[in-house]
């Protein structure tokens, strides 16, 4: 129970501002291993700050391929108000290479108007088909830029 209550606060911490406090909560967090995207699906379900969160689909990213609730994280903000949202998302799908995703980022790429948020669906779901995740960030395929998560 200690355990439940220490990762709740340590959850509050994370805002989106990158601060030393965040990046300590975010390590200690970790420890959870494979819980900690369906605390960060928890936490995105109830934030209000677009910060908060951005911050919970980063967090998830590395979790994408081992993770279904991190990959559930990613289709969620896919619809999220906030761009940076939609970007860290569509990062998140490209890097879990996880084909189930593409009908989610076809059907948004149909009815997005939001230029740079199209550019990335594009991007994430190249990624997918290609089944390469550096292609999200390596959006001309030259081999010299690589997705890298922490």
């Amino acid at each position: 129970m200690a355990e439940q209550v220490n990762a709740l606060e340590l959850l509050n911490d994370l805002d989106g501002s990158g601060s030393d406090k965040e990046f300590y909560a975010i390590n200690e967090l970790r420890m959870l291993g494979n819980e900690l995207p369906k605390l960060l699906l928890d936490k995105y379900r109830t934030a209000r700050k677009w910060q908060v969160r951005s911050s919970c689909v980063y967090h998830s990213i590395r979790y994408a391929r081992s993770s279904n609730e991190a990959v559930e994280l990613g289709v969620i903000a896919l619809a999220d108000k906030s761009y940076a949202v939609r970007y860290r998302a569509c990062m998140l799908l490209a890097y879990s290479l996880d084909m189930n995703v593409l009908s989610s980022l076809k059907q948004l790429e149909n009815i997005t108007s939001h230029e740079e948020t199209l550019l990335d669906i594009r991007a994430a779901i190249d990624a997918i088909e290609n089944q390469n995740s550096d292609y999200f960030v390596d959006r001309a395929h030259s081999g010299n830029m690589k997705l890298r998560v922490n």
